[in-house]
């Protein structure tokens, strides 16, 4: 009896840690991972938005120039999982960047194993889409403790982006272990209380899916509650990723899209802001 109840547990974890991890599992890495507040002490690490591109000129993406403040669009996309010399499109992306494209936002697993020239090679494509492109990174990103990696190249993890005229504000979570912690959802209420007009807020875990693989959603109900009364009436768009499926909710005037991951089906989100006006369709590479 007690051979089957082990077996019986072990199956569980097994079963647990596929639908946690979502995609592509590596055991080993989802293991060897680090956690949320050691992350969260980079808050102020911009070394990637301040940094210089190769050819020498300054990103300075955290001064996000729409030109116009009602009248812009930006792409959001998800779970690239760059490995090697695979990017799987995302090197053709600036394709499709179009004069109203103002930025880009990547919603977590950009990487598949958090690796050097992995975020490297993030990089390169980022710059090349001749717009901001803003990273959240995802709990592939962290495996076999590649936290440093991120943190010399990228740096923060949770960060607020404001455009210039003040009247959009991007606010980008870290939820890579599927959860928010206290820390964070302080600093969001803050940073809630004083925004533009749209806001905006990106992060790899999603607050809701469907079915059985609800175990790839934010893990802890009370912070799912705490952040949707947060966002009640206060934010426009929030975009997840992670369960690589297509799934929206709206609740408290508040629109959650959940991504496909672009890995496999090369589909990516545009958002369009028309004066008070917002839409958003999904067109694939």
């Amino acid at each position: 009896m007690v051979k089957i109840l082990t077996k019986f547990y072990i199956c569980s974890l097994v079963i647990s840690a596929l639908f946690f991890c979502g995609c592509n599992i590596d055991f080993l890495g989802f293991i060897v991972s680090n956690d949320l507040d050691e992350r969260l002490l980079e808050k102020d690490n911009f070394i990637f938005l301040d940094g210089k591109k190769s050819d020498g000129t300054t990103r300075n993406w955290r001064n996000l120039n729409l030109d116009t403040h009602d009248n812009y669009s930006f792409i959001v996309l998800t779970d690239t999982h760059i490995e090697g010399d695979k990017a799987y499109g995302f090197e053709r992306l600036y394709q499709k960047i179009t004069p109203d494209i103002k930025f880009a936002a990547v919603l977590g697993d950009i990487t598949q194993n958090g690796a050097a020239a992995d975020l490297e090679t993030f990089i390169k494509i980022a710059d090349s889409l001749g717009i901001p492109c803003y990273p959240v990174i995802g709990n592939h990103d962290v495996y076999f403790t590649n936290w440093p990696e991120w943190k010399t190249r990228i740096g923060s993890t949770n960060y607020r982006i404001d455009s210039v005229d003040k009247n959009t504000t991007l606010l980008f979570l870290d939820s890579a272990n599927s959860f928010f912690g206290q820390k964070q959802l302080d600093w969001l209420e803050t940073q809630l209380k004083n925004t533009g007009e749209n806001v905006f807020v990106f992060t790899h875990s999603p607050l809701f899916v469907k079915g059985p693989a609800s175990m790839q959603q934010i893990t802890d109900y009370r912070e799912r509650s705490r952040i949707v009364s947060m966002l009640r009436n206060r934010c426009d768009i929030m975009f997840t990723g992670h369960s690589h499926k297509h799934l929206e909710n709206e609740t408290g005037n508040v629109r959650y899209v959940n991504i496909e991951d672009f890995k496999s089906s090369q589909v990516y989100c545009v958002v369009t802001v028309n004066g008070s006006s917002i839409t958003y369709k999904f067109e694939k590479l």
